[in-house]
């Protein structure tokens, strides 16, 4: 006997890439959110990009009533041979106490004009 699918919810922040391939800034499917790529909305070295990157992503977390503490896993993806360890400066000043897991890789490049990063968000809420 099938079960019923967990519950879903989708969270939009409208436009943009999000209508133009179809898809959502986050999905809560039962306890779990997934936060799509983010970029940063504001131009500057790749520190400040990835808090802000972040900091929009974890709203998406937020909106489904997580926080910082309910984040099991981050992604960064960086630019060709641009500062990891100003991404990872900023990574640390956002999680250091989730000590989530974490992948940063190097990319060919992003869409947006002048974004230096990238970053993914799982989290698992209480």
């Amino acid at each position: 006997m099938k079960s019923d699918p967990p519950e879903r919810e989708v969270f939009r922040t409208g436009g943009g890439a999000e209508d133009l391939a179809g898809y959502a800034r986050a999905v809560r499917t039962g306890s779990w959110v997934s936060v799509s790529g983010t970029a940063p909305t504001s131009r500057g070295d790749v520190r400040e990009q990835t808090l802000d990157a972040f900091r929009l992503a974890l709203a998406a977390v937020e909106h489904f009533g997580g926080s910082v503490g309910n984040v099991a896993r981050t992604r960064i993806f960086l630019a060709a041979g641009c500062d990891w360890q100003g991404a990872a400066e900023a990574h640390r000043e956002l999680f250091a106490e989730a000590m989530p897991a974490n992948t940063t890789l190097f990319v060919a490049g992003f869409i947006p004009e002048g974004v230096l990063v990238e970053v993914e968000i799982d989290a698992v809420l209480s």
